[in-house]
C-alpha cells in the first residue's frame, strides 16, 4: 500500500549498518551520470507500509533506568522522521538502512488488538503499565487510517488496564473519548514530546511531527478532560535547543501540563552518522560546536550506552542543563513525578472458547 505525503524528509541519505552486513543502497553509476538529461531529478520517496504478522504484540523490557518493563509497538519505523531517534537502528534488524528507509519502509501490525486481547487472558497474566511511543510513535500519520493504537486502547479501555503513552502527535486527542474515561480511575496519562518551539528547527529535526503549538493545544485539549498530561523536552539538542528549555517549561505550565521532563540527545549506533550529515546539511556553521557538546555530555564519545547516565548525561554541561530545568520547574511548582497507574482495577478478556467467571 502506498500512502500520501509532505516533501520533507528527516535523514539525508540512506545510511548502511555495518552490524548485520547489510548491503549498501547505491544507485547505478551511469544513471546518475545522464539522470538530469534523461530522467531529470529523481522523485522524492514514498511511504510505503507493509502488513507484519505478528506473534505477540507486547515487548518486555528490563532496563533498569526504564519506568516500565512492558510496551506496545503497532508499527515499526517513524515516518515523522525524526533525525536524533534512538529507534532507527532497529530497521538494520531487516536488512533496511536506520537512514531513509526508516522513515519510508514502515510496518503496520494489523491484528495488535487481537494479540493483545489473547496476552491479557493468560491465566498467569501480571498487571503492570503498558507503554504506547517507547519505540516509533503510536500516532504518526498512518494511524489515522489504520488506527492500531486506537484499537489496543479499546481493549485496554474494556479490561481497565493502565497504560502511558508517549507521542509527538496532537493525534491523540482523538481517543479522548477512550482515555479521558480511563484516567478518571487512574488508569490512563499521555506525554507530549515537544523539543522547540522555532518553526525553522522543528522542520528539520522532527519534519514530518505535528508542528509544535499544535502539540502545545493538545496538551491543553488533554488536561482539559481531565487526562494526566505531561511534557517530554526529549531530547536536548546542544547549540540548537537547548537555550528553549525554560521557554519549553512556561508553555508547557501555561497549556496545563502536570509535569515536565528532559532527555539530552542520544546518538546510538548508526544514529551517529545519521546526525552527523543532518548537522552539515543544516547546521554547518555549528556543527563542530554541536559534537563537542555531545561528546562531553557522553565521556568523550558519540553516545554513552551505559544505564543510568544514558538518561541524564555527564559532566559540566549535563549539571548545567539540570540546574537550569530545576530553576525553571521551580517557578511552577512542578514536582518529579512518574507516570504510571493503577492495577487493581483489571478485569481479564472474555475469550473465545473460554468458559466465563461465575461472578
Amino acid at each position: 500500500m502506498v500512502e500520501s505525503h509532505p516533501p520533507a524528509r528527516g535523514a539525508t541519505g540512506n545510511a548502511v549498518s555495518g552490524r548485520f552486513n547489510l548491503p549498501a543502497r547505491e544507485s547505478d553509476g551511469d544513471w546518475l551520470d545522464d539522470r538530469a538529461g534523461v530522467d531529470g531529478e529523481a522523485p522524492p520517496p514514498r511511504t510505503t507500509v507493509t502488513i507484519e504478522q505478528a506473534r505477540t504484540i507486547i515487548t518486555r523490557n528490563q532496563s533498569p533506568d526504564v519506568g516500565f518493563d512492558r510496551s506496545i509497538n503497532p508499527y515499526r519505523g517513524c515516518e515523522h522522521g525524526c533525525i536524533y531517534c534512538f529507534a532507527r537502528p532497529t530497521h538494520a534488524f531487516h536488512d533496511l538502512s536506520p537512514g531513509l528507509d526508516f522513515e519510508t519502509h514502515l510496518f503496520a501490525k494489523p491484528d495488535a488488538a487481537k494479540l493483545l486481547r489473547r496476552e491479557l487472558g493468560r491465566p498467569n497474566y501480571e498487571v503492570r503499565p503498558i507503554a504506547f511511543g517507547t519505540n516509533t510513535d503510536p500516532y504518526q500519520p498512518i494511524e489515522s487510517r489504520w488506527q492500531i493504537t486506537r484499537a489496543c486502547i479499546e481493549v485496554l479501555a474494556e479490561t481497565r488496564h493502565p497504560l502511558t503513552i508517549t507521542t509527538k502527535s496532537d493525534r491523540v486527542t482523538r481517543d479522548i473519548d477512550l482515555l479521558a474515561p480511563m484516567a478518571a480511575d487512574g488508569l490512563a496519562s499521555v506525554a507530549l514530546s515537544i523539543t522547540s518551539m522555532d518553526p525553522k528547527i522543528a522542520r528539520t529535526l522532527e519534519p514530518r511531527a505535528p508542528r509544535p503549538e499544535k502539540r502545545l493545544a493538545a496538551v491543553r485539549a488533554l488536561s482539559e478532560a481531565g487526562i494526566p498530561v505531561f511534557v517530554s523536552i526529549a531530547p536536548v539538542v546542544p547549540a540548537i535547543t537547548d537555550h528553549e528549555m525554560e521557554t519549553l517549561v512556561d508553555a508547557a505550565a501555561a497549556a496545563g501540563a502536570k509535569g515536565v521532563f528532559f532527555l539530552p540527545v542520544r546518538l546510538p549506533h548508526e544514529v551517529s552518522p545519521l546526525f552527523r550529515a543532518w548537522l552539515d546539511a543544516h547546521f554547518p556553521d555549528r556543527a563542530g560546536k554541536v559534537m563537542a557538546i555531545i561528546q562531553s555530555l557522553r565521556d568523550g564519545r558519540d553516545n554513552d550506552p551505559d544505564f543510568f547516565s544514558r538518561m541524564r548525561g555527564r559532566g559540566p554541561w549535563a549539571e548545567l542543563l539540570r540546574t537550569r530545568f530545576r530553576i525553571a520547574c521551580a517557578r511552577h511548582g512542578f514536582k518529579r513525578e512518574r507516570m504510571g497507574g493503577r492495577t487493581d482495577l483489571f478485569v481479564p478478556p472474555t475469550l473465545a472458547g473460554r468458559q466465563m467467571s461465575l461472578f
